[in-house]
């Protein structure tokens, strides 16, 4: 190892002294490379173990790595979801004295994968949109931060199953840059025609590879980022008139931002005169509504969708089994905690605990006891449900921690297999009159 090699980074990981960086990237030992899906990158990337966790690797400039891992920090600090910038290493020699290039150490954001990893075949209409609006809702936070991006695409942002739906958090920041006043229309509308842009030749591309469904078109998915973010940057960020008789539609417009997944912090309301209008503006809106409320009760960290499921479930739970009663929401949490989520975490196997996030186990969960009950016509109990989802769903998959895995969707409807008893505790489960039966 050199002796000039300088590593930049706010906590330092001792093993990162242990790294091969005496070799260019492209040369590193197979024992010391992570096989994980990557996407497309005008650097050299390589995914490496490290102290029990992965990191990426890039080579780039000094310049561009200490740029970008101030950026991402940044980002960090105003709750923007992106990879975590773990350092920068400069004065990096091969063993003949030969100059290496910088690189930039980012922490591999768990359970995420490349668009490009998001099928097994061909990527489904269904999947392309969802991964679209993902985009979109990425874009809205970042531009609401004030953050002009330069370069959006798919292959610059990784994806994380959120409940049926993705969740997208950006990996390559060298060409954004941060605004303090915030952005005008016209670097918000650059930033969006290099997104549809770059989204059409990505999807064209994997159309020429025979990568994409023939019943979707390219350019109309590619159109769909400008609709999903127009819509819900006006949703967020517009300006609403009423009849100030009308004053519940201020109760109104902030549980439909809620609904969106998103908090305000303040409203801005102005009258005109002796108008009997009322004007209504978001003034600053914060994303992770449903997520800030599930940590908050329960210390699950969990995506903005999944949250939303868990709550529901939560809530299920509080009306069932305190029907008409005032109790706290804090104490109802912790039952449901400790009496449902847990218990269900705690009989997946544990060869099988790879597979997913524990938040998205619990959202297909559901889904698979709904599929059940529909397809026996009766109330099918959490405890059977998830026999039969660990035997015929759970134990199929592989292991989304490190590798690529089929794209989130509707779970099909296995025979359930009636000699598979309840692996957890749910006593309460067949009893009429049960909550599990009235959700």
């Amino acid at each position: 190892m050199s002796a000039s090699l300088n590593i930049t980074s706010a906590v330092v990981d001792p093993a990162l002294l242990d790294l091969p960086w005496n070799l260019p990237l492209d040369s590193w030992p197979d024992d010391a490379i992570a096989s994980l899906p990557k996407g497309i990158s005008r650097h050299l990337v390589r995914f490496v173990h490290l102290s029990g966790y992965v990191v990426a690797i890039k080579e780039t400039t000094e310049e561009m790595a200490r740029r970008e891992y101030d950026m991402l920090r940044t980002l960090q600090r105003l709750d923007v979801p992106c990879v975590e910038p773990v350092a920068v290493i400069t004065g990096r020699e091969s063993d003949d004295g030969d100059p290496l290039m910088p690189v930039l150490v980012t922490r591999h954001l768990r359970f995420s994968l490349p668009y490009r990893a998001l099928y097994s075949q061909t990527l489904r209409p269904s999947t392309a949109t969802r991964l679209v609006d993902a985009l979109a809702v990425l874009l809205v936070r970042l531009h609401l931060a004030g953050f002009f991006w330069g370069d959006v695409s798919l292959s610059n942002t990784l994806f994380r199953r959120d409940a049926g739906a993705f969740a997208a958090y950006l990996v390559d920041a060298e060409t954004g840059q941060l605004y303090e006043g915030g952005l005008s229309n016209g670097q918000r509308e650059n930033d969006l025609e290099i997104g549809r842009v770059n989204i059409a030749g990505e999807l064209l591309d994997l159309e020429a590879g025979g990568r994409l469904d023939e019943n979707i078109d390219a350019i109309d998915v590619s159109n769909g980022i400008v609709d999903a973010y127009r819509s819900l940057w006006s949703e967020l960020t517009g300006w609403e008139a009423f009849d100030k008789t009308e004053r519940w539609r201020i109760t109104q417009r902030v549980e439909r931002l809620n609904d969106l997944g998103f908090d305000i912090e303040e409203l801005a309301i102005t009258t005109a005169g002796d108008s009997t209008q009322v004007r209504i503006k978001p003034k600053v809106v914060d994303a992770g509504h449903h997520s800030r409320r599930l940590l908050r009760l329960t210390g699950i960290d969990a995506g903005e969708n999944q949250a939303r499921r868990l709550l529901n479930d939560l809530d299920s739970y509080s009306a069932a089994t305190y029907p008409g009663a005032d109790v706290d929401e804090e104490q109802v949490a912790h039952e449901w905690l400790s009496r449902v989520f847990e218990p269900v975490i705690r009989a997946i196997p544990r060869d099988l605990r790879g597979k997913l996030e524990e938040p998205e186990v619990f959202h297909q969960l559901l889904e698979h006891r709904w599929f059940l009950s529909q397809n026996e016509s009766r109330a099918i109990s959490l405890a059977e449900a998830l026999s039969s989802y660990i035997d015929t769903v759970l134990r199929h998959r592989r292991d989304e921690a490190t590798v690529i895995a089929p794209t989130t969707e509707s779970i099909g409807v296995p025979t359930l297999d009636t000699a598979a008893m309840p692996v957890i505790e749910d006593a309460d489960a067949g009893a009429p009159g049960s909550w599990r039966d009235k959700v």
